[in-house]
């Protein structure tokens, strides 16, 4: 049987546009959203560190420089705002289209499911932005990779999506399995054709971490603290299957910690089997048997960080990048898109059994029902995201930064990864000073988690740290200088920190900034800059070329007869 495919109605179009809105509530309004790992400024600069030259692990590539270019031309405020609604309304549409266009109350379910669960409210609390525009793709990649199984030439909007879903490396992974599952033949052209559009796509990080592989090791017991995580008394496992389990308890949703988390299971998994058998049918046996595949894959992945993280760490600290597997959570991404075709194929099948003067009652029962399980989480996560403005001595301190023009990095203090910041609302948030200021810097990034300290993969940050640990401030800044660091920023309010001396070149009621003199130039190896001038290239050219080919494919006059 083919598919259908059909454009949503306005009817779903409006259902998951209002409900991301009452998601997101106050983090729409103006300013920027600061939480954990999401940090956006004003005016995101090109440095080293975004274009993978740091002396850190490139996680923030290509994220951070498709930011900065994109930031040019539209006010970072309000593409953070496209971003996220975005992410969270963006896949809903596209798992619209993939359910036949004249089963009404199934679209409006999956939608709902799609916009409205765990997997969605913990990573925009986390700051795991990449991660949701990968997760509102991968309807978008199951539909064009649907097309390219009917045609020979890669579809133009796959040299679009599966960028646009690789911006961290995780994501790229999770993006690149779905398409691989969905679309490999048993061709040589195919699979050539795969492996070029996978590999430009994630070439920007791939080149960057091949740059860093002698440092991009991590330690083997940090994988226990990233694997799947119970939530509270729901197992680890069977909060997976409702697309729950991050290991950050702190981003968890109350409801998901109680009753409501194993209800969630009990009620939501036989719905989706209920509606097994039609969904086949309406997918066709090859997108059917893909997602699947991806669905098994996700699970048992995700599964396997819990049950047996010492298996994990000991890739992770033996093959470089190998702790991109850590967070298992994220592997469920590629559960969601047939656990939420299920579960509109399920509601489905369900309103058909119910009497037809309760029809309409049972119907707006099911597509509340993603609500009811998952309450508290409206208007901004519960009040996790909110939308602030930056003090005004950061613009004053970037201002005299970007006068003096510092030789080398930044050094933030206090010396620590996090802030909890009072005009931030007292939210946990990445240190966001660096980014503001435009300059790169070289951060803490330790992290702990459960009262215990995982360290770093930095060098450079290793050895700043053993400085600031002894000698006294003016020994302190000759050290630091001959590490190459030119300037170190003090944020007044975020904890005790060491002195070091310098010159004043700032000194606000946030931020005080000095500079240091007889700086150690930074030097970036002339094959580091080439490799990612070749990866830059290939990341941005291979969309723009695809474009143009098939532009000119159509503009081609037909041939007589």
């Amino acid at each position: 049987m083919r598919a259908q495919v059909a454009r949503p109605g306005r009817l779903e179009t409006a259902w998951v546009c209002l409900l991301g809105l009452l998601l997101l509530g106050p983090a729409l309004a103006p300013g920027y959203v600061l939480s954990y790992d999401m940090v956006w400024v004003p005016d995101l600069a090109l440095t080293r560190d975004a274009l993978g030259l740091g002396s850190g692990l490139p996680r923030a590539v290509p994220s951070d420089a498709v930011v900065a270019v994109l930031d040019e031309l539209v006010p970072a405020v309000v593409l953070q705002k496209a971003v996220l609604l975005g992410a969270v309304v963006g896949g809903a549409l596209g798992v619209v289209r993939l359910l036949p266009p004249d089963a009404v109350v199934p679209r409006l379910v999956a939608g709902a499911a799609y916009v409205w669960n765990p997997l969605v409210v913990e990573r925009l609390v986390i700051g795991h932005w990449p991660l949701l525009l990968g997760y509102a793709v991968a309807p978008w990649v199951v539909l064009a990779a649907r097309r390219w199984q009917r045609s020979a030439a890669v579809p133009v909007a796959l040299w679009w999506l599966v960028p646009l879903g690789s911006l961290s490396a995780s994501t790229g992974l999770v993006t690149g399995l779905l398409l691989v599952v969905l679309t490999a033949r048993r061709e040589v052209r195919r699979w050539a054709q795969l492996g070029a559009l996978l590999l430009l796509a994630n070439l920007p990080w791939l080149a960057a971490g091949l740059l860093h592989a002698g440092s991009a090791t991590s330690t083997a017991s940090a994988a226990a603290r990233f694997g799947l995580h119970a939530e509270g008394s729901v197992p680890a496992p069977l909060a997976a299957l409702t697309l729950g389990g991050i290991w950050n308890a702190e981003v968890v949703p109350a409801s998901r910690s109680g009753a409501l988390g194993w209800l969630a299971a009990v009620v939501l998994v036989p719905l989706a089997a209920a509606g097994v058998g039609r969904l086949r049918a309406q997918l066709g046996e090859r997108t059917w048997w893909g997602l699947v595949a991806c669905w098994t894959v996700g699970w048992l992945g995700a599964c396997l960080t819990w049950l047996a993280p010492g298996a994990v760490g000991a890739v992770a600290a033996v093959v470089p990048g190998g702790g991109v597997l850590r967070d298992g959570a994220r592997l469920l991404v590629l559960c969601a898109p047939l656990l939420c075709l299920a579960l509109g194929a399920g509601a489905g099948r369900l309103l058909e059994r119910v009497p037809e003067p309760a029809r309409v009652g049972a119907a707006l029962g099911l597509l509340a029902l993603p609500l009811a399980l998952l309450p508290g989480v409206a208007w901004g996560a519960g009040g996790a995201l909110r939308a602030v403005d930056y003090p005004a001595d950061h613009a004053a301190a970037r201002a005299a930064v970007q006068q003096q023009r510092p030789e080398g990095d930044t050094v933030l203090l206090p010396f620590s990864s996090y802030r909890a910041p009072a005009w931030n609302g007292g939210r946990k948030v990445l240190d966001p000073t660096g980014r503001y200021l435009g300059v790169d810097v070289v951060q803490d990034d330790t992290l702990a988690v459960s009262g215990r300290l995982l360290p770093g993969e930095d060098p450079r940050a290793a050895q700043v740290r053993e400085v600031l640990a002894g000698g006294n401030p003016r020994s302190r800044a000759e050290d630091l200088a001959a590490l190459g660091v030119g300037a170190v920023v003090l944020e007044l309010g975020a904890g005790a920190s060491v002195a070091v001396a310098g010159e004043p070149w700032h000194r606000g009621t946030e931020l005080v900034v000095q500079g240091l003199a007889d700086v150690a130039p930074v030097a970036v190896p002339r094959t580091w800059r080439a490799v990612m001038a070749v990866a830059w290239a290939g990341f941005v050219g291979a969309p723009l070329v695809a474009t143009g080919l098939a532009l000119r494919r159509r503009a081609r006059p037909l041939a007589p007869g």
